[in-house]
């Protein structure tokens, strides 16, 4: 069966990270996705990180499925191709600062009118509209201004990040809701487009739980809380005999039960005041002390092996290369196999979310700098010696 998005035709002009993953997304799905590069340096990402053979092999994941064009986006030629590509596109994707694309003349008023039925999803920092919306700002601005990062880390010490650029990764997301929203009003409302209007900050804020709500009726600050989850309890990591961390989820009630009966304390399991969450959270620290007294005398392996059995959900932290290794991981697809520039091959993470019926693919390798430039200006009716003088001038 054709994939779920074949037929759609995706322009995507931002960098680095929440635009092209909103991109990717699409493109596993069957989209078209036309990277527009800037001539000779490209997409900054392609060399970020570790690197092999000149690319990152971040860039692998990270730019599969796609094309790639070369277009300096200042010069008027470079404008002109972006309106003669967008009138017959569905989707435009950027993530420069608010009012760049106007500055081009490619903002998405003069855009929608060549296009009525065109979708331009726009990434940035502190959103289109708003006191902040001139201001630069990156995922880890986002992460702050968000509430996630002053959550993160243990009491007492400076915030910490995730490890991964988890706000421009959530903006992407929500980008292809949004997107995908846009796409189901279109078919509803005659076939017009519009805008979705996407901040980092406002995408990591989204995922803050309880967060304002408490805030706001009881006036309580959320503090960070290390590997803890406050206010829900049994839930945290918990040192092993052989110094390894089994990270243990305790915090139903039936749970519980089975969970305390497992490590030997029915004392625990039976008290009344334990039954539900409210009163275990407020006994959280003695509930934990009997957990950790227990797994301390027993090996990470062991003490997941009882979990399982006892039917309590428990795991152990994964680095690289338990999940490279994991079953699991294999049995669903979620390590593939890409071909770097030289020949050689690179493990990718596979695709989601997994559909029945027309599951995403990589049909595409990541391409190199403007690998489709000239298969894509020919298409829309740029001649070769046209091209010849642009790429002289570095217009391309």
């Amino acid at each position: 069966m054709p994939l779920p998005l074949e037929g759609l035709r995706v322009i995507e002009l931002g960098q680095l990270i929440a635009g092209p993953f909103a991109a990717k997304i699409l493109a596993d799905f069957g989209a078209d996705v036309i990277k527009i590069e800037p001539p000779e340096s490209g997409d900054p990402l392609r060399t970020w990180r570790m690197v092999h053979d000149g690319t990152s092999v971040w860039w692998a994941a990270h730019a599969r499925n796609k094309r790639s064009i070369t277009l300096d986006l200042r010069q008027p030629e470079g404008q002109e191709v972006v309106r003669k590509l967008a009138a017959d596109a569905d989707i435009i994707i950027e993530n420069f600062r608010p009012g760049a694309m106007e500055k081009w003349g490619l903002g998405f008023k003069d855009l929608h009118a060549i296009n009525p039925k065109l979708i331009m999803l726009r990434v940035s920092g502190y959103g289109q509209t708003g006191p902040y919306r001139d201001r630069p700002g990156f995922g880890v601005i986002g992460e702050a201004m968000g509430g996630l990062r002053y959550l993160s880390g243990e009491p007492g010490r400076p915030p910490v990040r995730v490890g991964v650029s988890i706000g421009d990764t959530l903006s992407g997301l929500h980008g292809v809701i949004g997107v995908m929203m846009a796409l189901r009003n279109r078919e509803q409302q005659g076939g017009v487009g519009q805008e979705v209007d996407v901040a980092l900050y406002e995408s990591v804020f989204n995922m803050m739980e309880s967060l304002l709500p408490e805030y706001s009726k009881f006036g309580v600050i959320r503090q960070p809380s290390g590997a803890s989850l406050p206010g829900i309890a049994p839930t945290n990591a918990y040192l092993c005999k052989d110094g390894k961390y089994a990270l243990i989820a305790g915090n139903g009630d039936s749970i519980y039960k089975r969970l305390m009966e497992s490590i030997g304390r029915s004392d625990l399991a039976t008290e009344p005041e334990l039954a539900s969450n409210t009163g275990r959270a407020a006994n959280a620290e003695r509930i934990d002390q009997a957990i950790g007294v227990w797994t301390l005398e027993r090996a990470l392996d062991e003490v997941l092996a009882v979990m399982n059995t006892a039917g309590v959900p428990a795991g152990k932290s994964y680095d690289a290369s338990d999940i490279a290794s994991d079953p699991h991981y294999q049995a669903r697809d979620m390590i593939l196999e890409a071909t770097l520039s030289d020949g050689s091959t690179v493990k990718v993470p596979g695709i989601v979310p997994k559909l029945s019926a027309t599951p995403g693919k990589i049909t595409r390798e990541a391409p190199a700098l403007g690998q489709h430039t000239a298969e894509v200006l020919s298409a829309i009716g740029i001649d070769t010696d046209t091209q010849t003088d642009w790429k002289s001038r570095g217009i391309i």
